[in-house]
């Protein structure tokens, strides 16, 4: 079985991540194609090289896949795993992430998406995965719950809404987040806050 990735309904997997962290990013990043570049999302880069080069290999008792294409028809999200890993039966895929687990959730629920698209391909379940942190150089293991999965067919379901939709969210209300934020010197949170003050329907103009 065969897909056009080039077909413009399909979501990268990865902006399954921006949308759980915020919606605007996602608008950003997917909707309008802009990215900012500081010192994190470089050094991000960087780590990846490692990770990036693809190809199989045994690890102990393991089978390790590297940058494995999957996708949804169903959920229409499509992209890259970091890794794949096969140990005595079981599939899980394994993230890798720049900083330390955080108290988003975002990452879980790209993660969740992965496995999401490695059950439809392969017609398994998937019980867990995991995301390696390399400021901790640890392996966080993450549980596909009901409740993940749940939030992942939801994000999945606005991401298309959104790219219908074509404008841009309202900033997120959980302002620590744009502190965090690579794009907060394009989004100025704080300056549209002050500008649009507590009119909700100013923001449809935001464009």
């Amino acid at each position: 079985m065969t897909m056009d990735i080039g077909q413009p309904e399909y979501i990268p997997i990865s902006m399954i991540n921006a949308l759980a962290y915020c919606p605007r990013r996602f608008g950003y990043e997917f909707i309008q194609a802009e990215m900012l570049v500081n010192e994190h999302v470089a050094e991000g880069t960087l780590r990846h090289q490692g990770v990036d080069l693809g190809g199989k290999e045994w690890i102990g008792a393991a089978v390790q896949q590297r940058r494995v294409y999957v996708w949804s028809e169903r959920l229409k999200l499509a992209g890259l795993c970091d890794l794949i890993e096969e140990r005595a039966g079981q599939i899980e895929p394994v993230e890798y992430k720049k900083g330390r687990p955080g108290r988003w959730a975002s990452d879980h629920a790209q993660l969740c998406a992965q496995a999401l698209c490695l059950e439809e391909r392969l017609g398994i379940t998937i019980a867990q995965g995991a995301i390696f942190y390399f400021a901790t150089r640890r392996r966080e293991v993450v549980a596909f719950t009901p409740a993940l999965r749940a939030t992942v067919e939801q994000l999945a379901a606005e991401a298309q809404r959104l790219v219908a939709a074509g404008t841009l969210p309202p900033p997120t209300d959980t302002r620590a987040k744009c502190r965090d934020c690579s794009l907060q010197p394009l989004c100025l949170p704080d300056e549209l806050r002050l500008l649009h003050g507590t009119r909700t329907d100013a923001w449809q103009h935001d464009v």
